[in-house]
């Protein structure tokens, strides 16, 4: 074909609805991130907590099968907040070695490429790409988190004649708790995966957050003999709002509202830090 023959014309095709065109980068994501063995490694593993659960719940309401094994199981093991607490902080751990390993692939790569101007030249706003990458950690960590706990709930509900009435707060902690935590692992991994732009440097920056300052936090509250250095762990704070949250507070943590505060601060910065990063282009010095 001659080169004057070589003019402009528009697209024809068919169109992304413009509310949906977030799940555009969501759906590679989420593909490439299913392609890890690892990743599904520990979606095994943190599947097999709310089995064990389910089975246990099952348990309680099979005197036959108790009597058989002479377990006092209701007696040794209680349905109540602490065992729902549990499996939510051990779901919240495999969370986080998941998000470690997705997180830091899912921006830095297009910051390293130069990949961004290509996605803002479309019909494509900042927050969609930044709610496309984060929509894939919000569904794994949702499935592992409160899809799993308050499958158990409704399970004991089930089982349990008058239970559901008299503990739906624990519905209400399993779901805030998990919202909570989600969102500030999800920010904060997506932060550091934009300003560090090698993935095993944003996983070791990612460890760093959560142990180094935790220990940082832990070393101010031994020297000063306060506890307000617990404000420098994002741990140790979605520790104590979960404690608020299932009722089990512990004698040395901050109060629940500072808490609060703290991670709605540190959500802001790292919003922030996506903000300044993500953009069609950068300006260097």
């Amino acid at each position: 074909m001659a080169v004057y023959e070589q003019t402009y014309r528009r697209y024809t095709g068919e169109l992304t609805p413009q509310r949906t065109r977030f799940m555009v980068p969501l759906r590679y994501a989420f593909k490439e991130a299913a392609a890890s063995r690892l990743v599904l490694l520990l979606l095994i593993v943190g599947g097999l907590v709310p089995l064990v659960g389910a089975i246990l719940i099952y348990l309680h309401h099979n005197l036959q099968a108790l009597e058989a094994m002479h377990l006092p199981l209701d007696r040794i093991l209680p349905i109540d907040s602490t065992f729902f607490e549990f499996i939510l902080r051990f779901q919240s751990a495999v969370g986080f070695f998941l998000a470690l390993i997705i997180g830091p692939g899912l921006v830095a790569p297009d910051l390293r490429n130069n990949a961004l101007p290509l996605y803002f030249s479309r019909p494509f706003s900042r927050s969609e790409y930044v709610l496309g990458k984060i929509g894939v950690l919000f569904l794994l960590l949702s499935a592992l988190t409160w899809g799993s706990g308050l499958l158990l709930f409704a399970l004991q509900a089930v089982l349990t004649s008058g239970w559901l009435g008299a503990n739906l707060g624990l519905a209400w902690a399993i779901l805030a708790a998990s919202l909570e935590w989600i969102t500030v692992l999800s920010l904060v991994t997506l932060a550091i995966s934009a300003w560090v732009k090698w993935k095993p440097v944003a996983r070791v920056a990612l460890l760093a957050v959560f142990f180094v300052l935790r220990g940082f936090g832990a070393a101010l509250n031994a020297v000063l003999g306060t506890r307000w250095g617990s404000l420098f762990s994002l741990g140790e704070l979605n520790d104590i709002v979960r404690g608020s949250l299932f009722n089990s507070p512990r004698p040395e943590d901050l109060p629940a509202a500072a808490a609060w505060v703290a991670l709605a601060v540190a959500g802001a910065i790292f919003l922030a830090i996506l903000a300044r990063r993500v953009r069609a282009y950068e300006v260097v010095r």
